[in-house]
């Protein structure tokens, strides 16, 4: 009887044993897959803490470093003040064919200055203008101070000490002027005195104004600040 259950007990456990075995290797093996899965796991997350780590410390020497100097001017110092002066060649419409005359004075003052050439007395002496020598007016005209009756102008700034020299100029050519002639003793070539005084380029004086001062302004570039040369 003993000896029949020893036997069975053999032949169970030569059942059993194969299945036993392959269970506890398959547990191991599932063990060691996750054991590999955690380490995998482990080693990407300190690489990334370690490039992380890196880019922060790249950040931070870069910001370290103090930043290059602009080598460039900025506008404010490189671009040239405005003066506080001014002459504005002007044209304006009329009965024929229109008036030439300046604008002067100081840029933070409202009242202006007018100068211009023009026949004294009614179109009587504007005809006979064309013909001979008739006396002169040299202030403001009819329609000078009217904006709607402007058709070109050309502004430009002066120093102080550059704005004296040409105010006592412009007033100067006005004593200097007792006649008008529609050839020779214009408006256009009043205004291109005072331009040439100036320094700037001036064309013919036989244009109508408005021509005459576009062309003023073209032939010097549009520039609006004038130096005139040290006296001599």
């Amino acid at each position: 009887m003993r000896s029949g259950r020893y036997l069975l007990a053999g032949l169970t456990l030569a059942v059993l044993l194969p299945a036993i075995v392959q269970s506890a290797s398959a547990q191991e093996a599932g063990a060691r897959t996750r054991l590999e899965r955690v380490v995998s796991q482990n080693r990407e997350v300190n690489k990334r803490i370690a490039n992380a780590n890196a880019l922060v410390s790249n950040d931070t020497a870069v910001e370290s470093q103090p930043a290059p100097r602009s080598t460039r001017k900025s506008a404010s110092t490189s671009a040239p003040a405005k003066g506080p002066y001014y002459v504005d060649f002007r044209a304006r419409t009329a009965a024929s064919w229109g008036h030439a005359f300046v604008w002067y004075g100081k840029t933070s003052e409202q009242a202006v200055n007018v100068a211009g050439l023009t026949p004294a007395g009614d179109t009587a002496a504007y005809v006979i203008g064309h013909m001979t020598l008739v006396p002169s007016e040299t202030g403001a005209s009819y329609g000078d101070l009217d904006p709607e009756y402007l058709t070109a102008n050309y502004r430009v700034y002066l120093n102080e000490a550059d704005a004296q020299r040409v105010f006592a100029y412009i007033k100067k050519l006005q004593a200097n002027s007792p006649v008008w002639n529609a050839e020779t003793f214009n408006c256009t070539g009043f205004i291109g005195e005072i331009a040439s005084f100036m320094g700037l380029k001036v064309p013919h004086r036989w244009q109508r104004p408005e021509e005459y001062v576009n062309n003023l302004k073209a032939m010097n570039g549009g520039r609006q600040i004038v130096r005139l040369s040290p006296e001599e």
